[in-house]
């Protein structure tokens, strides 16, 4: 189940699981430790076929992701996790039972909590940390939208004043929110407003803008959010990178990250081509919601 509108059914992807299975690499990589860098999962929201969460499968949902895929550290309610179809109380269901699950087993778990309502963020943000979440993250606002940087600071910065004592990651992705300030402008100053401020959360293809904000503030993480051109942020010093295709293809792109850091670029190359393929073929399916969850499913 979505709780997101989708153009395509998760019965329409029940035909070609050999395709699918035929373009992923079963290899296993280096997780990520310490400082927020390597791969971050973008959870999907577990929904009953009545609509409602399923709090009841995230603990082998913690499990799967830690033993199988190799991945310690999530990034719950976000836009693959269906935030803005949820409630505010389901989505403070799922912050609180995300952390207690992966309480001793994840690295980090960082909390989206952006909402168009500033006092809602505000408020998820406060949940956030009494929880026991160990950053939180904010969406730009998309329906009266910030038209500069200075405006999107300004939100930004209420926000984080509601958990000074989280680190704090801005969520760039202008191709939803419409909000086309460039990540770079963004950051420009933002420690004085925010002094939590530890880093982008960088969901765009314009790689000039990525490579600026690394090489502006190099103590900061930058993690990209296009899977399907990872290798590419990697050449322009990604720390590591934030996406839905990470909950089942983790050990394919941590592979292709030791391969990166031996300076393998033929066979980095190689795997991104592969998981290139996957998306490519997904994306004539809609690579909605559905059409992932569906990929977790058949892979």
């Amino acid at each position: 189940m979505v709780r997101s509108s989708s153009s395509v059914t998760l019965e329409t992807l029940s035909d070609p699981r050999r395709k699918i299975r035929k373009v992923i690499m079963t290899t296993m990589g280096p997780a990520a430790d310490g400082k927020l860098t390597g791969l971050v999962a973008a959870t999907f929201t577990p929904l009953t076929q009545h609509d409602e969460i399923n709090l009841s499968v995230i603990g082998p949902y913690v499990d799967y992701l830690a033993e199988k895929q190799g991945i310690k550290n999530i990034f719950v309610n976000g836009t693959t996790g269906e935030s803005m179809s949820l409630t505010l109380s389901e989505r403070k269901d799922l912050a609180e039972e995300w952390c207690k699950r992966a309480k001793g087993k994840m690295d980090q778990v960082i909390v989206h909590v952006g909402c168009l309502s500033l006092k809602d963020s505000q408020e998820l943000a406060r949940h956030a940390a009494r929880v026991g979440a160990h950053a939180v993250a904010v969406i730009a606002p998309s329906f009266f939208k910030p038209k500069t940087a200075d405006a999107l600071r300004a939100f930004l910065t209420q926000v984080a004043s509601a958990a000074p004592a989280l680190p704090f990651y801005y969520y760039h992705i202008p191709a939803i929110t419409g909000v086309n300030v460039s990540a770079r402008d963004v950051i420009e100053g933002i420690e004085s407003l925010i002094p939590s401020f530890r880093g982008v959360k960088f969901s765009g293809s314009d790689l000039v803008d990525f490579g600026q904000c690394v090489s502006h503030r190099p103590q900061w993480s930058f993690l990209y959010g296009l899977d399907e051109q990872f290798l590419g942020a990697l050449a322009m010093g990604a720390h590591g990178a934030v996406g839905s295709t990470y909950n089942y293809l983790g050990c394919d792109v941590q592979q292709l990250m030791s391969a990166f850091e031996k300076g393998d670029i033929v066979q980095a190359r190689k795997i991104q081509f592969k998981i290139q393929e996957l998306v490519t073929y997904a994306i004539k399916l809609g690579f909605d919601v559905g059409v992932n969850k569906q990929l977790m499913i058949e892979i």
